[in-house]
């Protein structure tokens, strides 16, 4: 949708709010799946495990159970807005040095107060923050968002027949073999985000009929969160694995679910709104500061929250909701206060400096490519 400027001459598009309501919603989804996950909830023999078929233990398990389809929505979201538009250093340097601010200053915060011992492994945790790219989000996020320019590529010299047959390849590798009691799918997330970006871009570059029919998506998304809820019950009653059907990423239910919410979503009609798309800016902040580190978990879930020992509690429900929702809003409200008071500035210099500096990095470049005879843009 576009607008006239103030001057009226040249148009302006309106963000529409809908999509990053969604983005809102899975953030906390995400963080409420961390609520369990990062307690001691999950722990083998621990309270879940012994009372399975309470009312308290089935909350518990299905409150927090929708944490990896959160991701798919996340990745989803990304995929959709990226396949037709291009990454840029600015875009990234956001990202990565908003993840590196909290790195380094909740680490530091942790140190200087005594919650974490002054040893080598926390000052290498400090210089050497990534360690591995397989399955935490953030440091295969980036890997991933460095890919999109080679799949935009990509799917730019398919035709839809090659997307097709490429989604339905991708899929049945992750989703089919992975969702098989007996068949074992070892997940790399940046991969599997892959994955998920040719169903967004598939989704933004042909669009159909089906697609905007919002009825059928809302119908979708009810019953697929329905039977997602009534398998980690039943799987928790049967002693089974409580997760297996929307854990992981890849599961069968979980990107059901991920794509029908993503599809009602993008079809709801939400018009511009300042707040929504300001406390949307915040939702990767949220993550970074909630979910920073294993200290970071620890002293939130374990030390400060103390979620397992609330299991008993009358109050357990409103523990529940209440610190999610509670994390939430401090979270976002500090990645605000960073917003304005650090990024802003900093990148205000970016834009006045950024020519300069990728000036001599295309003139080194340009070099290295006559050495070895390298050709091309």
């Amino acid at each position: 949708m576009e607008k006239l400027s103030k001057k009226g001459s040249v148009p302006t598009k309106v963000r529409k709010s809908n999509l990053e309501l969604y983005r809102i919603i899975t953030m906390i989804a995400i963080v409420a799946h961390h609520y369990v996950a990062h307690s001691d909830y999950m722990a083998i023999g621990g309270v879940l495990d012994s009372n399975p078929l309470s009312w308290r233990a089935m909350f518990i398990a299905v409150f927090g159970a929708w944490g990896k389809i959160g991701i798919n929505c996340f990745v989803l979201i990304t995929g959709y807005f990226m396949c037709k538009s291009n990454i840029t250093a600015k875009k990234f340097a956001k990202l990565f040095l908003e993840w590196a601010f909290y790195k380094l200053i909740i680490s530091l915060i942790f140190i200087l107060t005594g919650y974490v011992e002054l040893s080598l492994s926390a000052i290498v945790d400090l210089l050497i923050p990534i360690k591995e790219i397989s399955r935490g989000f953030t440091a295969c996020y980036f890997i991933f968002f460095l890919t999109i320019p080679f799949l935009n590529i990509l799917i730019k010299n398919l035709d839809e027949k090659k997307h097709i047959k490429l989604l339905l390849l991708s899929l049945f590798t992750y989703t089919l073999f992975g969702s098989l009691p007996k068949f074992s799918v070892r997940m790399n997330y940046v991969s599997w985000f892959i994955v998920l970006y040719f169903i967004a871009s598939y989704i933004r570059l042909y669009p159909k009929p089906i697609f905007e029919k919002t009825k059928i998506w809302s119908v979708m998304s009810l019953v697929t969160v329905i039977l997602g809820a009534a398998s980690v019950i039943v799987c928790q009653a049967i002693s089974k694995p409580r997760y297996f059907f929307v854990t992981d990423s890849n599961a069968i239910l979980a990107v059901i679910i991920g794509v029908s919410s993503f599809m009602f979503f993008k079809n709801v009609n939400i018009k511009q709104s300042r707040f929504i798309n300001t406390v949307s800016a915040t939702t990767f902040g949220v993550l970074c500061i909630h979910a920073n580190s294993a200290n970071m978990t620890r002293w939130l879930w374990i030390d400060t929250l103390k979620n397992v020992e609330m299991f008993n509690s009358d109050y357990l429900v409103i523990h529940a909701f209440g610190s999610v929702l509670g994390i939430f809003i401090i979270c976002a409200v500090i990645d605000l206060l960073r917003i304005h008071l650090i990024e802003k500035p900093f990148f205000k210099v970016w834009d006045k400096r950024w020519n300069l500096v990728l000036e001599k990095y295309e003139k080194i470049e340009s070099k290295i490519c006559k050495k070895f005879n390298i050709w091309g843009n």
